[in-house]
């Protein structure tokens, strides 16, 4: 009954998928209070107490049933009042003799189940704090009953006060040798991860090895939770001798993670895999190659009603920090190019933000078809994004900091508002995971403005030319970045992401890129060779060196990382005479010459570990040398003081027991057992400790080796604890180091790039291309596209085309053709050997000479967005104005099939006014791909600038007149306008049906035939016209 009791209290969690349980329970108490009824009311033949009285018995069993109720509601009182006053209720009864005391004792039971399932809804409602402070303040009063004290275990209540504060997060807890999840935390965590939930007192509940901890944290994480670990701060021996040795196990939470801020031994693989050199990974979640944590805010100027864009980005985990300030318009296609470039894996924004940003993240962030890929977005309290809060937030930040090389408050006042605005919550923000060190550092800070003079690559020209993603699955497969990226190293294949992102519009910069890959595929030289090997199979250093600076290391990372940076400085030390003799390029020479005296401090700090202790995580044997470390040194000295006192007591021992060869024995954990026969347990002092004893011998703990070995439990547990401060400190010291281990971390990534670059250019059929800051033109013989050419293959060959725009020419191309004939493909073949050549890379093609860009703008592609409450149409317009007011002379403009979105003569109207203002005002390189003929008049109209283009083909007429013609692509791109889109044919291959193709037919050339009459009547209208003023004219000058 007690038991069922407790179940009942289930009710108190505000967990649902308890309810059900919890329900069924208090319907068996109700049933138990009518089986109570009922024997007290004589229904039963058993003879009982007296009628209408119940026994004491029976009565102390239900008052055994009722715990604490809501405040103002004592139900023990209420069952008292049976106990207290039987007659006066009897004496109410009525005619028919029923026993009142039953009754009562019915209504007072469903009186405390109906209080149970309100106070139940109340906990769901939000009440749990009330409740929580309920049970603290009935514990310090003490005048409660018993059951009201023990209503949740101490170890309930520790975990509830704990929630209380960390109410966003999921806690697992630190219970022994496991770590528990408990109420809804416990439902959720068990869902994704996929373990038994279970009911435990009065939590929901369920646990996890701590050896597997990192591996079910990095799965909450990935599906966008933010978890928190709570350990014990508490050692069992230190316990034992405090005054508090009764009491529970204190815990504090000692880390948070969310997708931005997976740093920390509790969380990082290496840190537990011996073999990840190996590259073996099991089911550990990976980390994203990007981990960005992204804050925007938002200004908007009444006066010049103009919206103010703030942005600071921040990878933790590699210390890169990215701030940016732009204006933007109601499409933010400004903020969206920048956030599909950052990639970023959590957005914080203020609770106020503006509805049309806050739709656009939320696109983003439900952009993967994958919970784990999704972006997790965080609102946070709008008051910490308003400029004074955040400047004091700032101010304070940088004035107390004491680290060399960190930013001057000067130099972060002197950011724009809304990056202030960004930096004071992002400040509060890491700070609740001990990761704001990372803005501390002014070398880690880089503006992401394209005023810098990077390519400007928009939001659209990123999905439209599949430059980091591809456009079917998301994937990386198939898009630009898949094709360049051949790195050999984590942060290689980062570094390669930015360049792909971000190319380069310094000419001398892009040259040097060349001249590297071109080395790299010309010479012959084995240390080129060696270099390459260096970088196979080396782990995250960059990821590595950050979580030292943050102080969270384990021992084993912070091994591999040393000992293979070590390792990488000594190694290219030896190189250097051959890189000096061998090596021409200029990039190449500086990045290898600079790395090794970069990496001379690890060198010091790998001597003075040992290895073995190291590799295990043992750090009371971690310093090879404790010289260094006095607080150790004595700490290891007291042990070894306690050692010898315990050894010197075996000649007491074998005294007392006659045995001169005896011995201590350790079993099962136990050490310094003194064991004994039991045929000679007689000898066996009374005063000593029985431990544990067998059929053959009883082992046991003298007084003085009780004494001894407690104490030295303490000194052992006291000396983890000054090994930890100590390892601390260690990591403190080697993070000063970190700007400059980072900067040659830098230098191996460039270094791994350039040699991915020229793994492209061995593909075939590259070239180096030609880079001209002074010409505006493109152009390209036997151009290929970059992603469809590797993906058909050899045995396909991808038809190549050539390409000539110049900007005091032709420079704008008007493509027709039909459907499917490969227009698209083309023009994004065009745009991406542009980039690749402004990235320093190679490009498909046999010959490219090139001016440099400023902006790479498109339009392509149809489809509405729900998100930003736009049709079809409306998002083609939009696009096309956000390229009429940023394009120049120097960007390159394509514009696919403009204008379809609306009828006929609308979309041939808009698209023949806004070709013609680029032609005429804008003076960009264009290329207009459509259908509407009407435009190709433009070439008669401006003759120097404008040609006409088709994709060609060969056409069979169809035997049957009411069939479509018969298509044959050859995707080769031909001067002179094509007449016609032959859409029928593409509707052949879509598989309609052939009546419906027939009935098609039939209607395009009663329609073509239409339009032909239509336009010879105005044809000969005009002819007409034009003889009748011809004629006026002749019979005025006769006049005349």
């Amino acid at each position: 009954m007690h038991l069922n009791c407790r179940y009942i209290h289930m009710s108190l969690n505000p967990y649902p998928s308890a309810t059900c349980f919890i329900l069924i329970m208090k319907c068996f108490g109700f049933f138990l209070c009518h089986a109570v009824y009922l024997l007290s009311s004589g229904s039963s033949l058993t003879s009982g107490p007296k009628a209408g009285g119940l026994s004491s018995s029976t009565l102390q069993k239900l008052k055994g049933f009722t715990c604490s109720a809501e405040p103002g509601v004592r139900r023990t009182d209420a069952l008292n009042q049976i106990d207290g006053a039987p007659s006066e209720v009897c004496g109410q009864a009525g005619g028919d003799g029923s026993p009142c005391g039953a009754h009562n004792v019915m209504l007072m039971c469903c009186t405390v189940l109906l209080q149970e399932f309100c106070l139940s809804q109340f906990a769901k409602s939000g009440g749990g704090s009330e409740r929580g402070e309920e049970l603290s303040s009935t514990s310090d009063s003490g005048a409660p009953s018993k059951r009201m004290k023990s209503a949740y275990t101490p170890l309930e209540q520790q975990v509830i006060q704990l929630k209380q504060q960390h109410k966003d997060a999921l806690l697992a807890v630190e219970c022994g040798y496991k770590y528990r999840f408990f109420g809804e935390d416990a439902e959720i965590a068990a869902k994704e991860l996929n373990i038994y939930c279970h009911l435990d007192h009065n939590f929901m509940t369920c646990s996890i090895p701590t050896h597997r901890l990192f591996v079910h944290v990095r799965r909450l994480v990935s599906h966008g939770h933010k978890v928190g670990v709570v350990k014990q701060t508490e050692t069992s021996a230190l316990k034992a001798s405090g005054a508090n040795k009764n009491t529970l196990f204190t815990r504090q939470l000692s880390a948070l993670y969310t997708k931005s801020t997976l740093v920390g031994e509790d969380v990082n693989p290496v840190s537990r895999l011996g073999d990840v050199e190996n590259g073996s990974c099991g089911d550990i979640v990976p980390d994203p190659p990007e981990s960005f944590l992204l804050c925007i805010s938002e200004n908007w100027d009444k006066l010049k009603k103009q919206l103010t864009v703030g942005m600071v980005a921040v990878q933790p985990s590699t210390g890169d920090v990215l701030l940016d300030c732009f204006p933007d318009g109601p499409s933010r296609s400004e903020l969206e190019s920048r956030v599909l470039k950052i990639n970023p894996v959590e957005i914080l924004v203020p609770t106020d933000l503006s509805e049309q940003t806050l739709r656009l993240l939320r696109s983003i962030a439900n952009a993967s078809a994958q919970a784990d890929d999704r972006v997790r977005l965080e609102q946070r309290d709008g008051a910490q994004f308003e400029f004074t809060s955040a400047m004091n937030t700032v101010t304070k930040f940088y004035c107390d900091s004491e680290e060399t090389g960190s930013r001057s408050l000067s130099s972060v006042a002197s950011f724009e508002s809304p990056v202030i605005c960004c930096l004071g919550p992002l400040i509060h923000y890491l700070q609740e995971f001990n990761l704001e060190r990372v803005l501390q550092s002014e070398s880690s800070f880089r503006r992401l403005s394209s005023e810098l003079g990077g390519l400007v690559l928009s939001a659209a020209t990123l999905r439209n030319l599949e430059i980091l993603n591809n456009q079917t699955d998301g994937s990386v497969k198939g898009s630009l970045l898949w094709v360049l990226d051949h790195t050999r190293t984590p942060f290689g294949r980062r570094l390669m992401r930015k360049w792909v992102s971000q190319p380069l519009t310094d000419p001398q910069s892009i040259s040097e890129r060349q001249d590297a890959v071109q080395e790299i595929l010309q010479s012959d030289s084995s240390t080129l060779n060696s270099v390459r090997s260096l970088l196979s199979r080396l782990p995250d250093l960059e990821r590595g060196i950050c979580s030292i600076y943050h102080k969270k290391s384990s021992t084993q990372e912070f091994f591999l990382i040393s000992s293979s940076l070590s390792r990488l400085g000594l190694e290219l030390q030896t190189l250097l005479p051959a890189v000096r003799s061998q090596i021409r390029s200029a990039l190449l020479q500086s990045v290898l010459l600079d790395t090794p005296d970069l990496l001379d401090p690890v060198h010091g700090f790998l001597k003075v570990l040992n290895e073995k202790a190291a590799k295990v995580g043992n750090k009371t044997e971690l310093f090879t040398d404790l010289s260094g470390f006095p607080v150790l040194q004595e700490r290891t000295e007291q042990i070894q003081t306690v050692l010898k006192e315990i050894q010197d007591h075996r000649k007491d021992i074998r005294l007392t027991l006659k045995a001169p060869a005896l011995d201590y024995t350790t079993v099962s954990g136990q050490e310094f057992l003194i064991e004994v026969k039991n045929s000679l347990s007689s000898t066996v002092p009374a005063d000593w400790v029985k431990i544990s004893s067998t059929k053959a011998v009883s082992r046991y703990h003298s007084p003085f080796v009780a004494n001894r070995h407690k104490k030295l439990l303490q000194l052992r547990e006291q000396l983890l604890l000054d090994c930890q401060r100590e390892w601390t400190n260690f990591l403190d010291q080697f993070g000063q180091h970190y700007h400059t281990m980072k900067k040659a971390i830098s230098h191996l990534a460039t270094v791994d790039c350039l040699f991915s670059l020229a793994e492209v250019a061995k593909q075939g059929d590259y070239c180096r291309p030609e880079v001209s800051e002074t010409q505006s033109q493109i152009v390209i013989r036997d151009g290929r596209h970059p992603a469809i050419d590797l993906l058909m293959g050899e045995q396909s060959q991808y038809v190549p085309n050539h390409t000539e725009l110049q900007g005091d020419g032709r420079r704008t191309m008007i493509i027709t053709g039909p459907n499917m004939g490969g227009k698209s493909s083309y023009i994004r073949q065009v745009a991406l050997i542009c980039v690749m050549a402004q990235m320093g890379s190679y490009v498909p093609a046999s010959e490219a000479r090139l001016g440099i860009l400023d902006g790479v703008y498109t339009r392509m592609g149809a489809s509405d967005n729900i998100y930003k409450g736009r049709s079809t149409f409306m998002e083609e317009l939009t696009e096309a104005s956000e390229i009429i007011s940023r394009a120049t002379q120097r960007s390159l403009v394509i514009l696919d099939e403009l204008g379809r979105g609306t009828s006929t003569h609308d979309g041939i109207a808009i698209a023949y006014a806004t070709l013609e203002y680029f032609i005429r005002d804008v003076k960009a390189l264009t290329l207009f791909v459509t259908h509407y003929p009407p435009l190709c008049e433009l070439e008669r109209v401006y003759p120097e600038h404008v040609s006409n283009y088709h994709m060609a083909f060969l056409l069979s007429e169809p035997d049957v007149p009411v069939q479509p013609e018969f298509i044959t692509f050859l995707y080769q791109l031909t001067e002179g306008a094509a007449g016609r889109s032959y859409g029928l044919n593409v509707a052949r291959l879509a598989d309609i049906p052939d009546p419906i193709l027939h009935t098609a037919a039939r209607k395009a050339r009663e329609l073509e035939t239409l339009v032909n009459a239509r336009s010879l009547r105005i044809h000969l209208r005009d002819e007409r016209l034009f003889k009748l003023q011809r004629t006026d004219s002749s019979a005025n000058t006769f006049l005349h």
